[in-house]
């Protein structure tokens, strides 16, 4: 493999405290991460294919197989979390630029998506029940995000409290 320069932000608007990137920097950290999760699943004799898309100003990198491979044992959430950690250092490295890559083996991402929105749905229910708000665990921001978008869809309002590895959402009627 070839060295990478750095990429440069782009001149899109970014998101709050983020730098934008490009679709060209998007899918060099899609190949680099596509490089290193295959690397990875060859020393773990697994099989996956590995699709890459570029989304919201993030390279998503995803890992599927057949129902006869293995990947299961990979796809748990603290597992695909530290193995997304990793492939991020992976492509700083490579590319000299910090990485908001998302890593989806075996569906886990969807299947994380259901449950928070189970998690959302019990919160409002205790607040349509009475209580003035319902917080729910810590969490990554990626889900953090994801649970401000469930909350905002259905007509609540949700906000991040706590530093760290203590940030967690609090939601309240509007």
């Amino acid at each position: 493999m070839t060295d990478l320069p750095p990429m440069a932000p782009a001149a899109e608007s970014p998101g709050r405290g983020e730098q934008a990137v490009s679709l060209e920097q998007l899918e060099q950290e899609g190949d680099v991460a596509a490089d290193y999760i295959e690397e990875f699943l060859d020393i773990c004799d697994l099989d996956g294919d590995i699709d890459i898309d570029a989304r919201n100003g993030r390279a998503y990198v995803s890992v599927n197989a057949s129902e006869g491979a293995n990947l299961r044992v990979l796809s748990k959430p603290e597992t695909v979390t530290a193995l997304q950690e990793l492939t991020r250092l992976a492509v700083q490295n490579k590319t000299g630029a910090f990485s908001r890559l998302i890593l989806d083996i075996g569906g886990s991402r969807d299947a994380r998506q259901a449950e928070l929105s189970a998690l959302v749905s019990r919160a409002v229910e205790r607040i349509e029940a009475g209580s003035a708000e319902a917080e729910l665990p810590p969490m990554s921001s990626y889900e953090r995000k994801l649970v401000h978008d469930i909350v905002s869809e259905r007509g609540f309002h949700s906000e991040s409290r706590g530093e760290g590895r203590d940030r967690h959402t609090v939601i309240t009627q509007r």
